[in-house]
């Protein structure tokens, strides 16, 4: 039941892994160089970073046209943001962040990027989507983990460019996805009798329009608080049964 999200976290691990070791290789390598290289460093970053953004505006834009009742959608979106302001997830989730990079700037020495942006920005692509929540539920209820193993792959590449630049904050990310696409497949179970195709898709859809707002986020276009949002992908199976 949590093969799928087992081998998401190990994966992100193991990414993450490699991208502090390029980042400590880049260091190295800018101290070669001097600033030329530093420069050369910071943009290869950024080009990385945006290149990724794109990636994730692909992923849900594709996601989004397979929602078949707007209303529905429009309706998660509107009393998840009401009830993620109530909540005030997206201040948790940073104060959360903040306390973890509290916590290890000994372990960081000043020169391992920001903890908290890392962590709270890997925790949200990696959480928050069609295919965490579709993966999850689809381990849960019948054991197939396809598309957690596609999920794998995007979120190790994901985490080694993450990791190069924004520090082990990264690798910390793993833990909520553990927890939090565990809790699901476990759940699954539970929920069965209230899940069907137009739930699904409706969840689909509304959690890859926030990773299209993850996206733009990215690339410094908006300042959306994706997570205040995050209430809106489980309010579908509530109003697929009324709408």
């Amino acid at each position: 039941m949590l093969t799928g999200t087992i081998i998401n976290t190990l994966v992100i691990l193991a990414g993450s892994a490699v991208g502090l070791g390029i980042h400590a290789l880049a260091g190295r390598f800018s101290s070669v160089l001097g600033e030329k290289g530093a420069r050369l460093g910071e943009r290869l970053q950024a080009l990385m970073m945006q290149g990724i953004a794109l990636c994730v505006l692909y992923i849900g834009i594709s996601g989004s046209l397979k929602g078949q009742n707007a209303l529905a959608a429009i309706l998660s979106m509107a009393l998840g943001a009401i009830l993620g302001e109530l909540l005030d997830l997206d201040g948790r989730m940073n104060r959360l962040g903040q306390w973890v990079q509290d916590r290890t700037v000994r372990v960081l020495k000043g020169g391992g990027g920001s903890v908290a942006e890392g962590f709270v920005t890997a925790s949200l692509l990696f959480c928050v989507g069609a295919m965490s929540i579709v993966g999850a539920l689809e381990n849960g209820l019948t054991g197939n983990f396809d598309t957690l193993k596609a999920k794998s792959v995007l979120d190790g590449i994901s985490s080694i460019i993450f990791a190069s630049s924004l520090g082990v904050g990264v690798a910390l990310s793993a833990v909520p996805v553990l927890l939090y696409q565990g809790l699901i497949s476990l759940a699954a179970g539970v929920l069965s009798p209230l899940l069907g195709d137009a739930v699904i898709a409706e969840m689909t859809c509304v959690g890859s329009l926030l990773i299209v707002a993850m996206g733009l986020n990215m690339l410094g276009v908006t300042k959306i608080k994706v997570m205040n949002l995050v209430p809106g992908i489980f309010l579908p199976i509530l109003l697929c049964r009324i709408l």
